[in-house]
């Protein structure tokens, strides 16, 4: 008798020895369930070729392909990661909603011998989940904003606090971004003139997915604190209720003096100083704000490496006014 694989909706109540995404590498890298591993059954080019002749030839046509390449895709996935697999593996299976990708590797696991779950809905499930998670339990807890001027330093205080078993919701790590026009984070590299590259921002969904993670690992019964945020960082939003709850705690502020928070920003943007073109660039948004004449002053200073005036005036001018507003 044919073997047939269990189905849930609530995979998050369960330990699995794995969580396999089956959808292709592009809709795995947009989101997925956290710790989920990505053994597509097709692939990103696969995938639009099948769709293709599915839209182009026929039906039965795109069908014949899909099982020809799902099946090579499954095979060279068996003969590499699940050779080593024990008898008691237990994995968890998902793909985008309808279940056939899913299936076809649950499947031939199953008759295999491995206990065998599918996510049912899929990514769509685990997605509502989300959603329905995030608008509910950021009421949960009491919040204590720490709010300041720009450079006051409110992102390391925090991280310290962190260091002390304090309760710390870093959503600028989450985001990675650091919440404002040069907010965007660097990474440095070994080798070449450059040393540094931006490391770009999760998707909308997979950050909330990280925020879920991370809300989910506090303790309701205690303080959380964030550092002071509008509604978005960077190009991500935050939760509605999230963002709610914030607004109504009490906040504690940081004061510091311009010129400790001019030397502080020079100190944590130095690839900014490296990398005047980009500096430039991004000043550029503010063109319509503050006009051609304030824009090329900000380039003169940028030109000069003149970092300790351009930071100062920068704050007066711009961040300040904004903080205050």
């Amino acid at each position: 008798m044919m073997r047939s694989p269990n189905y849930t909706q609530q995979p998050w109540t369960i330990t699995y020895s794995e969580i396999i995404d089956v959808r292709s590498p592009s809709e795995y890298a947009e989101d997925h369930l956290p710790g989920a591993i990505n053994l597509p059954v097709l692939d990103d080019t696969e995938r639009a070729k099948v769709g293709t002749i599915y839209k182009q030839v026929s039906p039965f046509e795109a069908r014949k392909l899909g099982a020809s390449l799902v099946a090579q895709n499954v095979a060279r996935h068996l003969s590499n990661h699940f050779a080593a697999q024990a008898k008691d593996y237990h994995p968890l299976i998902y793909c985008w909603r309808g279940g056939q990708r899913s299936n076809s590797l649950a499947m031939v696991l199953n008759q295999i011998g491995w206990q065998v779950t599918v996510l049912q809905g899929g990514y769509k499930t685990y997605r509502s989940y989300v959603r329905q998670q995030l608008d509910q339990l950021p009421a949960e807890f009491s919040y204590k904003i720490l709010s300041g001027l720009t450079g006051s330093g409110k992102t390391h205080i925090l991280r310290q606090l962190a260091k002390r078993d304090v309760q710390v919701l870093d959503l600028e790590s989450i985001a990675n971004h650091r919440g404002s026009l040069l907010g965007q984070e660097w990474e440095m590299v070994r080798g070449g003139e450059d040393g540094a590259i931006i490391t770009p921002q999760p998707s909308q969904k997979h950050f909330e997915s990280l925020l879920l993670k991370t809300l989910q690992s506090f303790d309701t019964s205690k303080v959380l604190w964030v550092e002071a945020e509008s509604n978005k960082i960077g190009q991500l939003h935050l939760p509605p209720s999230l963002w709610e709850h914030m607004k109504q705690a009490g906040c504690v502020e940081v004061q510091l003096s311009q010129a400790a928070r001019v030397e502080w920003l020079l100190q944590e943007y130095p690839h900014l100083a490296t990398h005047p073109e980009l500096l430039k660039d991004k000043l550029e948004y503010l063109k319509s704000r503050y006009g051609r004449k304030k824009i090329d002053e900000w380039y003169r200073l940028i030109d000069l490496k003149q970092g300790q005036a351009l930071v100062g005036d920068l704050l007066e001018n711009h961040y300040d006014p904004a903080y205050r507003r």
